[in-house]
């Protein structure tokens, strides 16, 4: 058998390799809904499902009027694989609770005035780096500013960039996670007497979650959000993540890092609860977490009663996580 010259067996190594190169291209998830479907497979599973339904909250006011809340999950950047379980848990909690019922979308087409017209609070389930155009973020500051509720889990706050007004309405961008998915870390609340808190029954509490932190340009601080739950940094655990070469000389003292995880705030005449716990998939079969999360989307839909007096401007008292992991 005759041996190609040098140059044409590279040419035929090289034809080879751009096909494979192509064919592995088809091979990946290209637009948003392959991306989704192949990030969460068949999740939550039924067992899932029937555990998240064995934990569900219970509505705490009567709602005012018949109420109806847009899950809104779409990512653009990292897929939090707990979407569809915090999907299902907000249906499960609408279909017990009766506080509201809920639709889901993905698609930037529901942010329309005319659209969001019907909806008395939009949920941001962990999306990430979403993009929407002028008119849908006009929608979605009006929507707020005229007497509706935003809510978001976890991950929204890791969205917006390049609009500041859409971060500042959050409360802040996502700087990080010290505190990974892996970990079980310490929560102190921030007035346990708060319509909100409700949930934490005047304890503070140890859970397994990843938490954030926030640019500190574009948070918001305690001048503007009533903090309601935030990390209890007196607990070394919670100090070890900022003791390692990373943070060497830019944290002097871990202690006295200030991590806020839920908050309130009024925004024209609509209000806003956000809180960051929701990376895990388990945290949407918490019940402690649900509670925390449908107290704030009745507080959002103007359901519920709740102090948003920004933190830097009342004195509360501040239970501290108990000293050993529960």
């Amino acid at each position: 058998m005759k041996k190609l010259p040098i140059g044409l067996a590279l040419l035929a190594f090289l034809t080879v390799c751009l096909v494979t190169a192509q064919n592995d291209k088809k091979q990946k998830p290209q637009t948003w809904k392959e991306k989704a479907a192949a990030r969460f497979g068949d999740k939550p599973t039924a067992e899932h499902k029937a555990t998240i339904d064995q934990n569900l909250p219970k509505r705490t006011a009567e709602p005012k009027s018949e109420r109806k809340v847009l899950v809104f999950w779409r990512c653009e950047g990292f897929i939090h694989t707990s979407i569809p379980f915090g999907n299902y848990a907000m249906e499960a909690i609408a279909k017990e609770t009766k506080a509201f019922s809920a639709d889901l979308a993905d698609e930037y087409e529901v942010f329309t005035k005319e659209n969001l017209a019907q909806y008395d609070a939009i949920i941001f389930n962990n999306t990430t780096h979403l993009k929407p155009n002028e008119e849908q973020k006009e929608a979605i500051l009006d929507f707020i500013s005229s007497g509706k509720g935003i809510v978001g889990f976890h991950a929204a706050a890791d969205n917006f960039g390049g609009w500041d007004e859409g971060i500042a309405l959050i409360g802040g961008i996502f700087n990080g996670h010290p505190w990974n998915a892996g970990g079980t870390w310490a929560f102190q609340v921030e007035d346990p007497d708060h319509t909100l808190n409700a949930a934490f029954g005047g304890d503070g509490l140890w859970h397994k979650d990843e938490i954030y932190w926030y640019k500190p340009e574009s948070f918001q601080g305690r001048d503007k959000l009533r903090i309601l739950l935030s990390l209890d940094m007196s607990k070394d655990e919670n100090q070890k993540p900022l003791q390692g070469d990373r943070w060497k000389g830019k944290i002097d003292d871990p202690s006295k890092v200030d991590v806020p995880v839920s908050w309130v705030r009024e925004y024209g005449e609509g209000r806003l609860f956000f809180t960051n716990l929701g990376h895990n998939d388990m945290t949407f079969a918490n019940t402690t977490v649900l509670q925390h999360m449908l107290d704030g989307i009745q507080y959002a839909m103007g359901d519920l009663d709740a102090d948003a007096v920004p933190s830097a401007k009342v004195d509360v008292k501040i239970v501290p996580a108990p000293a050993e992991k529960n």
